[in-house]
């Protein structure tokens, strides 16, 4: 559904390429996690795919067909809910949503959008009056208010508390399986780890990895296993790669009883921080 290829940006009046030379492809159905600290490159990548920005060198298609050759039947396919919301704000919820439908051949019920996000008895609230969070749960159903076969979502969970960007993340799930293709940009590792069937790591406009969360995990950990012995203080250490052969590890296992025992995955923070020597912040 999306292809990108040797992909280059440069901003106006700047010496420095924003994007250099990144290549990724986004299947029909998955859920795709760009990642990388602010300033990386992130935002830039999707504006080029939703035609936001314009002159770049490279090849960037959307189900097939060059970004610059789409005209606007490429908003029907996609939709875009971008990191900082914009809505009218004299304007309700309700009315927000019935405006935007408008533009649009097919639509979702509004109603039943804002009651996903649990803002229907805000429906007739004036955004003005919206804390940040409500802005955010409107700006991501308006995204997919007519039902795109793509999605663009920049920092979907931003601003969000645990129980709404729980809400927010299930939708996403839910959307994925009915086929839907999801572009995520974030800096949020938990939640890309939680979504992503894939993630690439961007910092300085380049892409310095990419695979499934698991196996970036399994590639980059340190292979062992940490164990707490009940009865016990600290905690032991041994190496995961023939375990069952190891004379300590089973000496111990058949004389004491396990209280915990974890394998040391590293996590996507840490992973990135040893790819890239960067953090996200």
């Amino acid at each position: 559904m999306i292809q990108v290829k040797n992909l280059n940006y440069q901003y106006p009046n700047t010496s420095n390429l924003a994007i250099k030379g990144i290549n990724f492809s986004i299947a029909k159905g998955e859920v795709f996690g760009f990642l990388g600290p602010s300033g990386s490159g992130k935002s830039t990548t999707q504006k080029i795919l939703f035609k936001l920005l314009t002159g770049y060198n490279g090849m960037a298609q959307i189900d097939g067909k060059e970004v610059n050759v789409w005209g606007k039947d490429l908003y029907e396919k996609i939709g875009v809910g971008f990191e900082l919301p914009n809505h009218y704000l004299k304007l309700t919820a309700l009315e927000n949503l019935t405006f935007f439908k408008n533009f649009y051949n097919k639509t979702h019920n509004p109603m039943e959008l804002l009651d996903m996000v649990g803002l229907k008895k805000d429906a007739n609230k004036k955004v003005g009056d919206f804390s940040k969070g409500m802005k955010m749960r409107l700006n991501f159903v308006r995204s997919f208010l007519h039902d795109p076969e793509i999605l663009f979502l920049d920092e979907p969970t931003s601003g969000l508390d645990p129980v709404n960007s729980k809400v927010v993340k299930d939708i996403i799930v839910d959307l994925k399986s009915k086929g839907k293709t999801i572009f995520i940009t974030t800096h949020q590792m938990y939640d890309a780890e939680k979504l992503c069937d894939r993630v690439a790591f961007i910092v300085d406009g380049e892409i310095k990895a990419m695979d499934s969360p698991e196996n970036l995990k399994i590639n980059h950990s340190n292979r062992s296993v940490e164990v707490l012995f009940r009865n016990s203080v600290d905690k032991e250490k041994f190496q995961l790669d023939g375990l069952g052969q190891n004379k300590t590890f089973l000496e111990k296992l058949q004389s004491n009883e396990i209280e915990t025992i974890h394998s040391k995955e590293a996590s996507l923070d840490d992973i990135f921080i040893q790819v890239t020597g960067k953090t996200l912040v």
